[in-house]
């Protein structure tokens, strides 16, 4: 068959759907949002204690701590819950204020103005291109995006870095948290209503936490009329040694990855159709 009408059949006929959570997967958030938690926990511990890259892992790794701010919170909170220095409680660091050093140090001074976004966010380095996506649609996995940042910082990479147009994207503000599957299966619907793909396709969820992981175990249990796949993805900062590498990838596995990958590049449509 004639490779141009098979790639055409192919994307007639969508063999899976594709979505992808975005930090650690579409971009490198190691020296981004994760050091904007530890900038937020030095800062509310008077400089007494700054999270380890191994600290922020094991903490997420807990599967509930998807959300960078509330991440901070408890780590500041843990740190004067187990100080024998302090008796300052987690009712005395308001929440608010945390949430806006973050957003100051990931954002910039102006959080508002995408344009005006010098912080650490500016800098990010970006773990796939549009033609990595152009090429998995063009061989029938229709994709979109899931992800627990705000839609500001989700829409910055994937429009302003990536080219993307009005990508199929949920966001922090647009469903509830991880692992609660709500916001995979909006995106899920979305694709196919846009691109009027056949209903109960297999979905491969790729991210890079426990928490995503366990997003589509909860899927699993909530639509079990739909195959589900959990595909973990190795974020830049876990791959700094062979060691930690392989005890990042057997959390990825505990909490539900069917398999983890070094890039979500490696995340091909021929991949996808073999795990089918």
């Amino acid at each position: 068959m004639d490779l141009v009408l098979f790639s055409h059949l192919r994307r007639m006929n969508p063999i899976a759907i594709a979505v992808f959570d975005i930090d650690g997967v579409v971009r490198d958030v190691g020296g981004s949002y994760r050091r904007a938690i530890a900038d937020t926990v030095e800062h509310y511990t008077n400089g007494s204690y700054r999270p380890t890259v191994e600290d922020i892992d094991q903490l997420k790794s807990e599967g509930i701590w998807n959300n960078d701010w509330k991440a901070s919170e408890e780590m500041i909170f843990r740190y004067y819950n187990t100080s024998a220095q302090s008796e300052q409680t987690q009712s005395q660091v308001p929440y608010g204020e945390i949430v806006d050093f973050f957003q100051k140090r990931y954002r910039g001074p102006d959080t508002e103005d995408p344009d005006q976004w010098t912080g650490y966010i500016s800098s990010e380095p970006l773990l796939l291109d549009e033609l990595y996506l152009q090429t998995l649609d063009r061989s029938g996995v229709p994709y979109a995006f899931f992800s627990g940042a705000t839609r500001g910082s989700a829409g910055f990479v994937l429009q302003r870095r990536i080219g993307l147009q009005e990508p199929v994207l949920i966001a922090m503000e647009d469903a509830p948290g991880k692992p609660d599957p709500s916001g995979l299966m909006l995106a899920v619907r979305q694709i196919e209503e846009r691109q009027g793909v056949a209903q109960n396709l297999p979905v491969i969820y790729a991210g890079d936490t426990a928490a995503d992981m366990k997003t589509i175990t909860a899927a699993r249990a909530q639509f079990p009329q739909r195959q589900w796949l959990a595909v973990g993805i190795l974020p830049p900062h876990a791959q700094q040694t062979a060691t930690y590498q392989l005890q990042y990838a057997d959390r990825l596995k505990t909490a539900g990855a069917t398999l983890v990958l070094e890039n979500v590049r490696q995340l091909t449509a021929a991949l996808i159709a073999q795990l089918l």
